[in-house]
């Protein structure tokens, strides 16, 4: 976790009609319409860290490896998003990517992977990288220097595969 997380200012929570917008494409995953989102965006299964309760949220798939397979996400609204405090409870669970369930392990990455990945992940979406940049309030021009310096200050999350897909759908 980035040591000056601390003196950032993250976005407000969605809450209201904006919680139920940012959650509906978990609906289509749960419908097996999860192809549909394309490659840029998974289901993360999280146990909550109270409750013991299985979660839901949708992530982007900032980068992938389809060899190991390994599925690297961010967290946006710092360590204090639900789910990235849920993985640091309790590391091992499962995501749908499309409609394949994987077995995984969260390895929570360090600032200078954080850099690294933001700064490929920029040259790969440089419109979408100021933009989230911009969202999560962090300065950041587009360049390489900058969206390093902002990749240090946002939570990085490797998803990494346990075994071979899963062919059968999760029930719940």
């Amino acid at each position: 976790m980035p040591s000056e997380d601390a003196d950032i200012q993250r976005p407000p929570l969605p809450q209201g009609w904006r919680r139920k917008a940012a959650r509906a494409p978990a609906l289509l995953f749960r419908v097996g319409l999860g192809p549909l989102l394309g490659r840029r965006l998974l289901l993360l299964h999280h146990t909550g860290r109270t409750s013991g309760l299985d979660r839901r949220v949708v992530l982007e798939v900032v980068a992938h490896d389809p060899d190991s397979p390994a599925w690297t996400v961010a967290s946006g609204f710092g360590p204090r998003a639900d789910w990235y405090r849920n993985l640091r409870a309790h590391p091992k669970t499962v995501l749908q990517f499309g409609n394949r369930h994987h077995a995984v392990t969260a390895r929570f990455l360090g600032p200078d992977d954080g850099a690294a990945i933001m700064e490929e992940y920029g040259a790969r979406h440089p419109r979408t990288a100021r933009r989230l940049c911009a969202f999560m309030r962090l300065p950041a021009d587009g360049s390489a220097t900058s969206l390093r310096r902002a990749g240090r200050a946002i939570p990085f999350v490797r998803l990494e595969s346990e075994s071979a897909p899963k062919a059968e759908r999760r029930t719940h």
